[in-house]
């Protein structure tokens, strides 16, 4: 079989045909996704570094090293500055996806061809076909699926940089398709087109609650990105039923595109809707909300693991626990991965069958804390021989995936640690574990252990000569909408006055948010997505205390180190809190530029 010839535009039925071929021949088609990179790519740069030309898998994998994004970034930076793109792959880079998984420096920059849209919307097509299996009458009514494009910048060539998602709506396979009546948008696509994120998020509330009588499906990408429309919600209620009532637009919205969209839909004024609205986000309490907005609602579609998972409270409470919680699909921008044929499964239960046809798959077997389960010198260094192909992992073990692309990606790590929980077909399915290393997430932020540890090394500076920096742990405050970041403190004072510790404290949570990385800096300043730092001030002895405590429930003090991460709702969250002595937050947005 002949691995260009593969078809990635199946719908409905034939999609989940292609689903059943391509897991049940996981093998042979991982097999010709390979022989088909090595075949297309055998001449660039990079692969004639390590194969001389060979196209012959076993030297693949015997000589080609796994790498991570230092490896690659020389080779991207310089296709981003004019170079060909026969650096890297034998077809020409159209755009660069900019990544928001970066943890330290600037976002990785990732390489993409033109048919990796084709590859994507295969990923898409499944989804529908896959919640049609267990729920009837989706192609009865329309989706408020709440979707949002960023700016873009470009390369010094003109490549335009770009979010995968971004990307993706701007396409044809996005604006063009066809019209599909199990996915029928309540948001008007002038309004996903809209980079100004306000005006955006206002016109798509505003076009969900004009059809909050024909919505079947809730949902955002990721959880967080949800909640946050509810937040929003929230504060703008009022004057969305004010534009209902009298059937024209508030001048706050000035881009064109959702001027032209939105009075289509408000054409004339519907007083009975803005009646009905009013009186159920009047109420007091706004538990169930999403229920009674929008009452034919079947689920909402979010991602709900990794980090994800700690909103999964707050969607209950505003479900009151009545909508299924859906994750429907796994992807980065570096590639998509696979997808959930269990729709209705509880978060905690969610797997991943990946899709063989998306870019060759190999593992990096771990133990259960996410180390190798192999001795190396430097982790950073993994062996040829130690990765595994997908159809050889094992059930209940961990890896660390590792991805070979088209567009140039050559047994990449990709970072995440999964757990083999079954198989569909030949083809394994995974549970997300989480991001190694990665300490604190709120949205798109990725902050790891070592980056935290800097930015507070830098910090602490600010206390030299008036006091000295103990102990300190951090967890992500997510009980209101948007999150934070929330550092404990163990200060020791040698002078201590209230108002110049207020100001102290103050200027290190700015210098904290300065140092984390160009991420976190965009979700704070323009996204509003995170929201200022929070530094916790807490009694002298507080960390022996937590130390006593993690070592009666059986930590070894020949071993213990402190935690540089707290769960939420954990004892040891608790025990911090019942000792802090002052909380101060940044005062101002960390310094950022596109």
């Amino acid at each position: 079989m002949d691995v260009l010839k593969f078809d990635y535009n199946h719908k409905g039925d034939n999609a989940l045909k292609e689903l059943e071929r391509i897991t049940s021949k996981a093998a042979e088609v991982q097999d010709n996704i390979l022989s088909g990179i090595l075949e297309r790519n055998k001449d660039t740069q990079y692969l004639r570094k390590y194969m001389k030309g060979s196209k012959d898998v076993m030297e693949f994998k015997r000589s080609v090293p796994v790498i991570t994004y230092k490896d690659v970034c020389p080779y991207i930076q310089r296709i981003a500055n004019g170079e060909d793109s026969s650096l890297i792959t034998g077809h020409p880079i159209t755009e660069i996806l900019c990544s928001s998984g970066t943890s330290g420096g600037e976002p990785k920059l990732m390489p993409t061809i033109s048919e990796d849209l084709d590859r994507r919307t295969f990923v898409y097509n499944l989804i529908n076909p896959i919640a049609n299996k267990y729920l009837e009458g989706l192609d009865k009514g329309k989706t408020m699926y709440l979707n949002f494009v960023k700016a873009e910048t470009s390369t010094p060539c003109g490549l335009p940089i770009r979010t995968v998602l971004t990307s993706y709506y701007k396409s044809k396979h996005f604006q063009c398709r066809p019209y599909d009546p199990f996915n029928d948008l309540t948001s008007p696509i002038q309004t996903i087109l809209c980079e100004d994120s306000n005006q955006s998020m206002y016109c798509q509330l505003l076009a969900a609650l004009i059809h909050r009588h024909k919505v079947m499906r809730l949902g955002a990408v990721f959880a967080s990105a949800f909640l946050r429309a509810i937040s929003y919600l929230e504060r703008k209620w009022s004057q969305l039923c004010q534009d209902i009532r009298t059937g024209h637009l508030s001048p706050m919205i000035t881009d064109p595109g959702c001027q032209t969209a939105m009075t289509s839909l408000l054409a004339s004024p519907n007083p009975d809707l803005a009646d009905e609205v009013e009186e159920i986000c009047g109420r007091p309490s706004w538990k169930g909300i999403l229920c009674q907005l929008w009452p034919q609602a079947k689920f909402i579609e979010a991602v709900v693991t990794g980090s994800m998972a700690q909103y999964i409270p707050s969607l209950e409470f505003f479900s009151q626990g009545k909508i299924p919680l859906v994750c429907p699909m796994y992807a980065s921008s570096e590639t998509y991965f696979g997808v959930n044929v269990k729709p209705l499964s509880k978060p905690s239960d969610v797997v991943f069958t990946l899709l063989p046809n998306m870019c060759y798959f190999e593992f990096i077997p771990l133990g259960k804390n996410g180390t190798l389960s192999f001795d190396v010198e430097d982790e950073e260094v993994v062996p040829c021989d130690k990765v595994v192909d997908l159809v050889d992992v094992k059930l209940g073990r961990y890896y660390e995936l590792v991805v070979t692309t088209f567009a140039g990606l050559y047994r990449y790590r990709i970072g995440d640690v999964l757990q083999v929980a079954g198989f569909y077909n030949k083809a394994p399915q995974f549970r997300f574990i989480c991001r190694r290393n990665v300490v604190l997430s709120i949205d798109l932020d990725k902050t790891n252990e070592e980056d935290l540890h800097r930015s507070i090394t830098l910090a602490k500076k600010k206390l030299e000569n008036k006091a000295f920096l103990a102990e300190y742990t951090s967890y992500a405050d997510t009980s209101s909408v948007p999150g934070h970041y929330v550092l404990f403190w163990e200060i020791q004072w040698l002078e201590h006055d209230e108002e110049e510790e207020k100001l102290l404290m103050e200027e290190c949570c700015i210098a904290v948010e300065e140092e984390l990385d160009y991420i976190y800096r965009q979700c704070r300043k323009r996204d509003r997505s995170v929201g200022p730092l929070e530094i916790r001030v807490v009694k002298p002895g507080t960390f022996e205390k937590l130390m006593d405590m993690i070592i009666s429930q059986g930590g070894s003090l020949n071993q213990y180190k402190t935690p540089r991460c707290v769960k939420s709702n954990s004892a040891m969250l608790k025990l911090l809190d019942g000792h802090v002595t002052g909380s101060f937050f940044s005062p101002r947005d960390p310094t950022w530029s596109p």
